[in-house]
């Protein structure tokens, strides 16, 4: 029987397909940007989807959930920003743990960047394991790079994991696959070539190398591209234009370095070639660049699945 679980932020779906991969049915899903509520539920006509602000969905009717999940806005915690953290607006921590308070999960799992790490938020993280010991749960956090999962791409991002005090010690991390990501090259060839483009295998000998991390970037700034100047260079070091996306892959008699399309930066971050993305071509980015890649929310669930089930059987014992 699948564990039910509620996501929470749930963006282009990127965290909740990798845990509907690890075995999690989800309940209800929340997020307030409209495109993404509409990628939702074109890939996932099943899925309870919400399209609201946190700080007014109650999670009271779901009461003995088995897990919510989800990843609270980044900025206020990115070296992007002003790292503002409980002083930005956009802070929704306070709401996952209100959340959780009114549901009582089983387990709960909260993903972000890793500038939640820099020491400026040294309190702030070890008020949110405080408020969750509180709940009564035990929490933890991990530094995980989604290149050590298969995703073409660094991505380190921090992980809160926290299951009730008697079932933590069920919980263990997962390990990082033996065998490498592919390189951006090797991901991507087949669509960089899929116009005829003459000059697609030079260009994947040349991207020899996993992506810098994918950003999805604000909606207070301009069009999609590639991230800071710093972000670019390390993208042209590997014959990626990072100073946009185009519509397209390369022409036959294109030259030069190409730009990515929507659909290569989806595979970049992990999603199936099946998972459309809706909106307009600005939009459909950024829902990519701040997605979770699914095969890291897939090695984390599966830890978590499996506490979860490891917990309930000496209960069924003693029952």
């Amino acid at each position: 029987m699948s564990l039910t679980s509620i996501e929470i932020c749930a963006g282009a779906g990127g965290q909740a397909l990798g845990l509907e991969q690890a075995g999690f049915e989800h309940v209800s899903l929340i997020e307030l940007d409209a495109a993404a509520c509409q990628t939702l539920r074109i890939n996932r006509n099943n899925w309870h989807v919400t399209e609201g602000d946190l700080r007014h969905y109650s999670a009271e009717k779901w009461k003995g959930v088995d897990l919510l999940a989800g990843g609270v806005p980044c900025p206020p915690f990115s070296k992007a920003g002003k790292q503002l953290g409980n002083e930005d607006e956009r802070d929704l921590f306070p709401e996952a743990i209100r959340l959780v308070s009114e549901c009582k999960p089983q387990a709960v799992m909260l993903e972000n960047v890793r500038g939640l790490l820099d020491s400026v938020f040294d309190e702030y993280r070890a008020k949110i394991i405080s408020d969750l010991k509180k709940l009564g749960y035990a929490a933890e956090w991990r530094l995980l790079n989604a290149s050590d999962f298969g995703v073409p791409q660094l991505r380190p991002r921090v992980i809160f994991v926290a299951l009730k005090k008697s079932d933590a010690a069920y919980f263990n991390w997962p390990s990082a696959l033996i065998d490498p990501p592919p390189t951006v090259g090797e991901a991507l060839f087949d669509l960089m070539a899929a116009n005829g483009w003459q000059g697609a295998k030079q260009w994947r000998e040349r991207a020899s190398d996993i992506a810098p991390t994918l950003v999805g970037g604000s909606k207070k700034h301009g069009g999609p591209d590639l991230g800071p100047t710093r972000a670019k260079k390390a993208w042209a070091s590997i014959g990626v234009d990072g100073m946009g996306i185009a519509n397209d892959a390369p022409e036959k008699d294109f030259v030069g370095m190409p730009r990515l399309t929507v659909r290569m930066a989806a595979r970049i971050q992990g999603f199936p070639d099946h998972w459309q993305i809706s909106g307009k071509k600005t939009s459909a980015y950024r829902q990519i660049g701040n997605a979770f890649p699914p095969p890291v929310a897939c090695a984390v669930g599966t830890q978590i699945q499996k506490a979860l089930n490891a917990a309930a059987k000496p209960k069924l014992k003693r029952a």
